[in-house]
Order: structure tokens, then C-alpha cells, then sequence
């Protein structure tokens, strides 16, 4: 949902999303000497209104300052022209009060206020149901709530039959996502369907309500990854054998969804970015997407009936292909479009480009492994719209070159902790993984639980979600979400699924707060990091006595000008990506040609190889023989020295 609302020279853009309430301020030129910033009230269900509060405070008020403590708003307000409440609750109305304060900090004077009400969106309206979940990003509240507790199987496991989490940590980590996943299987009915496709199958939880779902008379068919692990949790919950398929190939199976049958028909799919595990559903930032919509479900359905048989890349190709062909830049207005991998060639990477090109106001986007040559490309490109992407990784000497040709324009936040140190943890797999040095018990438990994965590739420990926002404060976004990371072995390798969905503004609002929260949050670890090690030592809780902090709000090409400016664009500013997107060429057309590269220069590699084992082989081989005779040669000469020494003896 979202509100503007005008008061005198203040005013206020709110956009809510399910558990997020985001508010940008403008305050009049005149208005701005002297501001100290804004204190929030917030009021729901006929309670009392109460301040918001925050983590910054004027020193000279708080003499005894201890970790964890909150300020009110009123008496320390907010030094800032973005503020979210993340303690908001789905489908739910709050009255804000914002109210802008000026003058002495041991007395500060409401001058300019505006009120208005906006509701939250419900998990689900009946065509798409999101579920981000907290993650354990959320390191302040998690830190002061829980003290960074070490999740256990006990605690992860501690659900009821009917899908609640009986654990407040768990519970808390997982903020309904878990839950979703869990409601969507245990309310089906004897009769209905499943069909499931997973890469990670290790979440008990999850396998238990299966097994239930079964012995009630759903039917229930389960395409899995055959891995250890996997194998070990579905023995362990005891699913029958006829209910399962194993996928032994492509050595990334990705998929992660779930089709609902009714009477036999495909009516809803769960998807997005969550691998049924502890990890997934409460260590990595993750997004679960439900769709209820025939056709949709439809077209997952078509591609479980393919993937059920295990097969080659060829088959995999051919059904993906031609259930999702390549999309155009301009996708039907109001529609849902799914895109299947693997494909032919990587192209769809310049598709994504071409859309952060056309970006007319703002991109956000989440990438958990490397940034892709066309992804990069597109982003460093000059551009008037503001780009923020969210990294799971340290960024690049190429990615930080992107940075500084868009200052204030494009921004990266990567995953971090407190503190910069970092280590090796060798797989038993093979390859090594980098990993943040557990601080707490709770970095402890997922080191442990993320690490031994088999794979070579790093791993996921922050950031594990795959979104890509297009205009999402305009009347027409664009937003892709689901399996795929933004990679060439997504595209051509893997089993992936994504969504692209074009005008849905509830969607579009949902993924924005969420993406804004999760950008902040390692922003503001990144400053925190940065800011210990300046001397001398600035405390960044502070805040300003003054009103200097305003100026990088209001003036310059800085980013919180730029950021600023997003929620209240000048007039005449353009708004959309469709139109830019509609003169963009074909990014498709170069497909067949683009594949035959990898496999030409294979095999001239493999050529070239096998030349130079024979070659080596041939080398070793003379040299061998050389030496042979040598030493027979060695040998000769040294037999016949014997045999002329032992003729002089005997003439002696």
C-alpha cells in the first residue's frame, strides 16, 4: 500500500509492505534551519499511540550509555529522511504521527506534524503470497532479544503438527516463512496433489508433513537430489519409496517448489529462492513466493512430469524450452511469466541487463555469488536511476571500479559481520570456503550447519535470495524472483526456476521494503566496521547537535540526495522501463550461436590436450628408452673395464 500526505512544508511518502512501513520526509528549504530531525508515533487497534525508537542518541542526555539500549524518537530523533518501521505486523492499519523537531536537544519544539493511516499487506491476497524471513542479518534485535543464541535441531525442529514453531528464536528468525511453506502442505486434503521438486530436502519439519500429507490420502510425488544428506532426512522421516524420484543430474538439480493439484489440476505453486533446510529457512536471507494462478501451476506442473524420469541435459533443455521460451523485453501488462532453465545459451543475462538499463528511476537487486560480466556491464553503465544491490560477497576490484563511475548513483551493501576478520574452512568435498570467524554462537551454528555442503563453489552464509526489481515505486514494476542465481551455470546447467511479473504493485512493494531493509542493515554494518578504525574514534550512534547533517540530504550527487529525490521526483520525471524497453534489440538472436562457442572451444581444448598427453607421453617414452640404453651402454663400459683389469691380474 501506499500514501503520500502534506502538512505545511513537511510532508511524508509511506509504502507499505508486510512487515515493513517505509516513510521517506521532504521538508520546504525554509523549514530546515535549526531541524534536529523526526520523531514517529505510531498507533494501531485503538491503543495508545507510542514513540518509535532507534539505536542513536545525543551523548550529553545519555551519560551511561550500555549496548542494546533504545531511544525514544521524541527525545532522540531520527537524523535521517528514510525510516522504516520493521516491527509492523501483515495486514494491519498503523496511524503514524511524524513530527519534525527543532532547537535545544534538552528541549526540543514540535513545529511541523502530518498524520496519516496506511494498512500492511496480507501474506497472501489470494493471487501471491510473499514470505521473506528475518534471517540472522537481523544481528541488533537478535543480538539484544535472544543474545545470538546457537540454534539447535531441538529448537529448529520444535514444531506441532499443525505447523506452528513452538521456539520464540526460531519462530522469530523464520518471521512466517517457515510457517507459509508448512501451511501450504498440511492444508491440503485427501484427494488433492503434490508435487514436489527439491534441491536441499534435510528440513525435518517440512518431510514430517509430507509423510502426514500421505498417510491422509494426498498424493504426494517427490522429485529430490540424491545426496547423502538428503537421503539421510527422507530415511530418517520414513517417506516411501514409491512416492520418491531421484534427480542424479545436473549436479545443480536448484528447484525448490511445490505444485498443489485440486481434483487433478494444478491450482497453486510455492517457489522462490528457500531450500528446505534450517539454513534456508532461518540463516540466509530468503524469499518464498506461493502463486495461485491455473496456468502458472500449470506450466510447473508440465516441467515435474519431465524432470520425474531423470533426465539428460537434452530432455531437460527441450521441456524447459518449450514450456518458458525466452521472453520479450516487454512482457504482457499484469502478467506472471515463468522462466525454466536450462537454456540453450546464457542470453537471458543480457535480458536482465537490457532491463537494468532501461531502469527509469530505481533497481534493486540481490546477487549471492559473482556479478556476472552482462549484470556488471548493465550497472556500471551511467544512468540517472539509483541502482542498489545487495552482495553476499566482499565486492570486486571491478565492481568497486562500477561504484565510483556512478557515485551516488549505484550502490553495493554486502553481507558482513561486526568486525572484518575472516577464515578458510577447508571441504571435506574439496576446494575451501570462506567464512566470517564465528563471534557468537549463533555465527557458530551456521558456519557449522552451512559449511559441509558439496559443493566447491563458496558458500551462501548472508545473502541467499534472488530478486531483481525494476521501477518498483512506479504505477508498472517489474520483479523477477525464484532459483536462479544471475549466472551462466543457471542459465545453461542447473534445474532453475524464476517468476517475472509485470504490474503488481502489492508485489512489487513487498519486495521493496524488504530489499531496502536488508541493503541498510549491511550498509550500516559496512559504516560501522569502517567508522572503528577512523582516529580519532567517532562514535556512530551519536547523533548531530546541529543541523549539518541535513546538507548531504538536500544538495550534491551523493547518494542520500539521490535516494531522497526517488520518493519525490521532480515533475516530469520519467517514471517506467517499458518504453525504453521496447526499442531494445532482440538479446535472444545470437542464442544457437552462442552455444556452439563453449563446445568448439571444448573440444579444441580437448584436442589440444590429448595432443600434448601424447606428446608428453611420447617424450617420456624416448626419454625412458634413452636412459635405458644409457645405462645398458654404462653397463657394457664398465664390464668391459672389469674384464681388462682382470687380464692385467692375471698377466702379473
Amino acid at each position: 500500500m501506499r500514501k503520500i500526505t502534506t502538512s505545511g512544508p513537511l510532508s511524508v511518502r509511506a509504502i507499505a509492505g508486510t512487515y515493513v512501513v517505509l516513510m521517506a520526509f521532504d521538508l520546504d528549504a525554509g523549514a530546515r534551519l535549526g531541524l534536529r530531525g523526526f520523531a514517529i508515533k505510531r498507533g494501531v487497534n485503538g491503543a495508545e499511540p507510542e514513540w518509535l525508537k532507534g539505536i542513536k542518541f545525543f551523548e550529553a542526555l545519555v551519560p551511561h550509555f550500555q549496548t542494546g539500549d533504545m531511544f525514544s524518537s521524541r527525545k532522540h530523533p531520527f537524523q535521517t529522511f528514510l525510516w522504516s518501521d520493521y516491527t509492523a505486523h501483515p495486514a494491519t492499519p498503523y496511524t503514524f504521527t511524524v513530527v519534525a523537531l527543532y532547537g535545544d536537544i534538552h528541549a526540543l519544539e514540535e513545529r511541523h506534524t502530518t498524520q496519516f493511516t496506511i494498512s500492511t499487506e496480507p501474506e497472501d491476497d489470494g493471487s501471491h503470497g510473499v514470505w521473506f524471513n528475518r534471517g540472522a542479518i537481523a544481528s541488533h534485535a537478535l543480538a539484544t532479544q535472544f543474545n545470538n543464541k546457537k540454534l539447535t535441531d531441538a529448537m529448529t525442529e520444535n514444531v506441532s503438527d499443525a505447523g506452528v514453531l513452538l521456539d520464540k528464536e526460531t519462530a522469530w528468525l523464520s518471521r512466517g516463512l517457515a510457517e507459509a511453506c508448512l501451511a501450504y502442505i498440511n492444508g491440503t486434503v485427501p484427494g488433492e496433489g503434490l508435487r514436489v521438486c527439491a534441491y536441499e530436502f534435510t528440513y525435518i519439519p517440512v518431510l514430517k508433513a509430507l509423510k502426514r500429507a500421505i498417510d491422509r490420502g494426498v498424493d504426494v510425488r517427490i522429485i529430490y537430489h540424491a545426496t547423502k544428506e538428503n537421503q539421510d532426512a527422507v530415511d530418517e522421516v520414513g517417506l516411501p519409496v514409491a512416492n520418491l524420484a531421484l534427480r542424479t543430474r545436473p549436479p545443480i538439480p536448484h528447484n525448490k517448489f511445490i505444485v498443489k493439484l485440486v481434483a487433478g489440476k494444478p491450482k497453486r505453486v510455492w517457489t522462490g529462492s528457500t531450500n528446505f533446510t534450517d539454513t534456508g529457512f532461518f540463516g540466509q536471507t530468503n524469499v518464498g513466493h506461493l502463486v495461485t494462478d491455473d496456468k502458472t501451476a500449470a506450466t510447473y506442473l508440465n516441467h515435474w512430469e519431465v524432470l520425474k524420469d531423470n533426465p539428460v541435459r537434452k530432455g531437460a533443455l527441450e521441456s524447459s524450452t518449450a514450456l518458458t521460451p525466452n521472453p520479450a523485453n516487454v512482457l504482457n501488462p499484469l502478467s506472471i511469466t515463468p522462466f525454466f532453465s536450462p537454456r540453450i545459451a546464457d542470453n537471458m543475462l543480457d535480458w536482465y541487463g537490457q532491463r537494468i538499463t532501461d531502469v527509469a528511476s530505481l533497481a534493486m537487486m540481490t546477487i549471492p555469488f559473482n556479478v556476472a560480466d552482462p549484470i556488471l556491464k548493465a550497472l556500471a553503465r551511467k544512468n540517472s536511476a539509483v541502482r542498489m544491490v545487495i552482495l553476499e560477497d566482499l565486492p570486486t576490484a571491478e565492481v568497486n571500479a562500477a561504484e565510483k563511475l556512478n557515485r551516488g548513483k549505484l550502490a553495493f551493501s554486502n553481507g558482513a559481520i561486526f568486525g572484518k576478520s575472516f577464515i578458510k574452512i577447508k571441504s571435506n568435498f574439496g576446494g575451501a570456503k570462506v567464512a566470517p570467524i564465528p563471534n557468537s554462537d549463533l555465527d557458530k551454528w551456521f558456519v557449522k550447519e552451512e559449511l559441509p555442503r558439496p559443493t566447491n563453489h563458496g558458500h551462501v552464509y548472508f545473502v541467499h535470495s534472488k530478486v531483481l526489481l525494476i521501477d518498483p515505486l512506479s504505477d508498472d514494476p517489474l520483479v523477477c524472483s525464484g532459483s536462479a542465481n544471475f549466472s551462466k551455470a543457471s542459465l545453461t546447467t542447473n534445474d532453475e526456476n524464476m517468476l517475472l511479473i509485470r504490474g503488481s504493485k502489492r508485489v512489487a512493494d513487498i519486495y521493496m521494503t524488504e530489499l531496502d531493509r536488508i541493503f541498510r542493515h549491511f550498509r550500516a554494518r559496512d559504516v560501522l566496521n569502517e567508522t572503528s578504525t577512523r582516529t580519532p574514534h567517532v562514535n556512530p550512534l551519536a547523533l548531530d547537535t546541529t543541523d549539518a547533517w541535513i546538507a548531504p540530504h538536500f544538495t550534491g550527487t551523493g547518494f542520500k540526495n539521490n535516494r531522497r529525490q526517488l520518493f519525490f521526483p521532480p515533475a516530469g520525471a520519467a517514471t517506467t522501463w517499458f518504453a525504453s524497453a521496447a526499442l531494445d534489440p532482440n538479446p535472444f538472436l545470437d542464442e544457437a550461436a552462442r552455444a556452439k562457442v563453449p563446445k568448439a572451444k571444448t573440444k579444441t581444448k580437448t584436442k589440444t590436450k590429448k595432443k600434448k598427453k601424447t606428446a608428453t607421453k611420447a617424450k617420456a617414452k624416448k626419454k625412458s628408452k634413452a636412459k635405458t640404453k644409457a645405462k645398458a651402454k654404462t653397463k657394457a663400459k664398465a664390464k668391459k673395464k672389469a674384464k681388462v683389469k682382470k687380464k692385467a691380474r692375471k698377466k702379473r
